[in-house]
């Protein structure tokens, strides 16, 4: 997404437009979306509200972990595997279901002021493609073509990440004026199957008037990106959140195979694929920063510079996961259950059967693994750490103890929970002069992957199981997996068998790029509980373990017995190195094991990861977290609308709208 230039070039632009323009862009947005005639009558300006609606849609998207639109938090994400910390709707302790503690997403009702929520982004999106063709008339027809586009593109997303949070919404395609008293604006609900209708005609029309590619504006959405969208979308709607006869009929999932197709071909012609043939190319392709990665659907483009502190947007995930002894700000702790997730060198699940040992987590391990997550002993550079071309400088992150029981920490590294951190997306040139807030590195919203996986799904809940093979193939493939029994996967003796192999290459490969709860959700993964009229299940089907029950956890690295304040491995450690580029790889991890036996435990954390008031407690996510409830306000302001099945309404009553029917 092209949020890099919009506001700031927005406003710049107005420098050279000449007296037919207000001093002030910002100035010419009124707030309830209403534009005199001689706005459309300058291309410049309608450029500068085309830009100005990616700001609004994305510039909280700082990081790979969150999600939402114009919302963009790790909220999502900390409800799964990836991260630990309780969260309201895994606190066991805490049952939500009336509608002042429902999800305040939905947005407020229209004031003097502008605001920036679902529903006036809809209207924004509405206001332009009622309008550019009447008032803009006489500007060049591809570049009205291309601005609508970009609308129907925007406001689809906006309305699928509505569906995801509520189910049925209000469809709203043209500018409303909001009155007390006109029944013709009292729009309830739709079905869920009419979003994704309307969806789904948005996404065919924006792919029917964006270009494939964009010369000299890379990060605007194009045809294949609205093709591989309809794909996430149809998917979402064919899984069984949304699709209660998910497992006895195939139409939703043809429909999806056929979307994600379609989007492949698309891609394909207009030069996209998977990057790379190594899984240091895997690696390095997070980092092609403004300039056009094939595997990179959709980007948001970020800045190295903070000229500006309202316009300029800089990533903040290096920032993060940097430990403090990088200079960063604690590190991104890996709970054990993603350590032990990832398969093994063979593309074989890392059990003791296997050979697996969760002690020495670090040997035989796929080779996104080693992309994915440092640790202790692994190299992790940062520019000012570079001192000469192959010094590449170590991590170590581990405690230990005095006779007293006063603990220490390796390397200031005093927020480690875990010997594990994650790494991915990390630029191991980035400067930590100002601790790395002004990390431009991009992130990719959509990747090519992502498409392959949906495809793979598709075959998976069609039976159709040697497809899925060929596609989970491909992303192994890539990343160096020998391609013996299947790349390790082996064989698949069913569709379910078949759909939990996708949902776990998708764990894998995704990791940390904000999708693993999307996936949780529209399978229902937390337990086989539903609630009265919704269809649940699938998690025994799938032949998984619940959510319900787990719990995140970390540990502490620690010197085997007790020494001085001084750390007792300074000089014992000078020696070990292990680098994923480094020929003798293998051999450096061999090493590092028998450093690990030799001088380590796995000790408690003094507070768990998931833990209420410091104690221990286990995943708790009730079945109508799902879909959200409306919340009060909206509801009062707005008493045409039914509330979600699960909740209760402003008035008590039960919800009865069925995101199933």
């Amino acid at each position: 997404m092209k949020t890099k230039f919009n506001i700031y070039i927005a406003l710049g632009l107005l420098l050279v437009l000449g007296a037919s323009c207000n001093d002030n862009f910002l100035e010419d947005v009124e707030p309830i979306g209403q534009y005199d005639d001689s706005f459309y009558q300058s291309q410049e300006r309608v450029q500068a509200y085309v830009d100005n609606q990616y700001y609004e849609f994305f510039s909280s998207y700082k990081s790979p972990t969150s999600s939402v639109v114009g919302l963009y938090t790790d909220t999502n994400t900390k409800l799964t595997e990836e991260l630990g910390g309780v969260q309201d709707f895994t606190n066991p302790s805490k049952t939500l279901n009336t509608s002042d503690l429902a999800n305040g997403y939905y947005g407020a009702k229209i004031s003097t002021t502008v605001n920036n929520n679902p529903y006036t982004r809809i209207r924004e999106c509405n206001n332009l493609l009622e309008d550019i063709d009447v008032k803009g008339a006489a500007l060049d027809k591809t570049f009205r073509d291309r601005a609508k586009g970009q609308m129907y593109y925007m406001r689809a997303i906006q309305y699928f990440d509505l569906m995801r949070t509520y189910g049925g919404v209000p469809i709203v395609t043209t500018v409303e004026q909001a009155t007390l008293d006109n029944p013709a604006i009292q729009i309830p609900r739709a079905k869920v199957s009419e979003v994704v209708a309307q969806i789904v005609k948005d996404l065919d029309m924006a792919a029917s008037l964006l270009p494939g590619d964009w010369s000299g504006a890379y990060g605007r959405f194009t045809r294949g990106a609205a093709l591989a969208q309809k794909s996430r979308v149809l998917l979402t709607f064919a899984s069984p959140l949304f699709n209660k006869n998910w497992d006895g009929s195939n139409e939703r999932w043809q429909a999806a195979l056929d979307a994600g197709l379609a989007a492949e071909t698309q891609l394909t012609q207009d030069g996209y694929g998977l990057y790379g043939t190594t899984i240091k190319d895997w690696d390095n392709m997070f980092l092609i920063d403004n300039l056009k990665c094939k595997e990179a659907i959709t980007v948001q483009l970020l800045s190295n510079t903070n000229t500006d502190v309202n316009f300029n947007l800089n990533n903040n995930w290096e920032k993060s996961m940097r430990l403090p002894g990088q200079g960063g700000t604690g590190g991104v702790n890996v709970p054990k259950e993603m350590i032990d997730l990832f398969p093994l060198a063979d593309g074989r699940r890392p059990t003791p059967a296997n050979g697996y040992n969760d002690f020495t987590f670090f040997m035989n391990r796929d080779p996104r693994f080693y992309r994915t997550f440092a640790f202790s002993g692994m190299t992790w550079a940062y520019k000012e750490s570079v001192v000469n071309a192959t010094y590449r400088p170590v991590v170590w992150a581990y405690r230990w103890l005095d006779s007293a029981g006063k603990a220490y920490f390796s390397d200031l590294n005093t927020t480690v929970s875990s010997p594990a951190f994650v790494r991915k997306m990390s630029n191991q040139t980035a400067s930590n002069a100002t601790n790395y807030q002004y990390s431009p590195t991009d992130i990719f919203e959509y990747r090519y992957a992502e498409l392959l996986l949906n495809i793979a799904e598709c075959y998976a809940a069609l039976g159709q199981t040697a497809n899925t093979l060929a596609y989970l193939g491909k992303i192994r493939a890539r990343v160096g997996i020998p391609s013996a029994n299947n790349y390790g996967i082996g064989t698949l003796v069913n569709k379910y068998a078949a759909i939990e192999a996708c949902l776990y290459e998708r764990r894998v490969e995704l990791a940390y790029e904000g999708k693993r709860f999307w996936d949780v959700q529209r399978w229902m993964l937390y337990d086989d509980a539903s609630l009265p009229g919704i269809v649940g299940g699938t998690v025994s089907k799938l032949g998984l373990a619940p959510i319900n029950g787990t719990q995140r956890t970390g540990s502490f690295l620690q010197y085997k017995t007790t020494a001085t304040a001084a750390d007792p491995l300074a000089t014992l450690r000078a020696s070990i190195v292990v680098d994923p580029d480094a020929a003798n790889f293998q051999t450096q991890l061999t090493a590092l094991a028998t450093f690990y036996n030799t001088n380590f435990v796995r000790a408690n954390l003094i507070t768990p990861m998931d833990n209420v008031g410091g104690a221990a407690v286990k995943i708790k996510f009730n079945p109508n977290y799902y879909i959200n409830g409306i919340k009060t306000d909206v509801l009062t302001v707005n008493p045409w609308l039914s509330q979600t099945i699960g909740w209760l309404s402003n008035i008590s009553a039960a919800g009865t709208f069925n995101y199933q029917e």
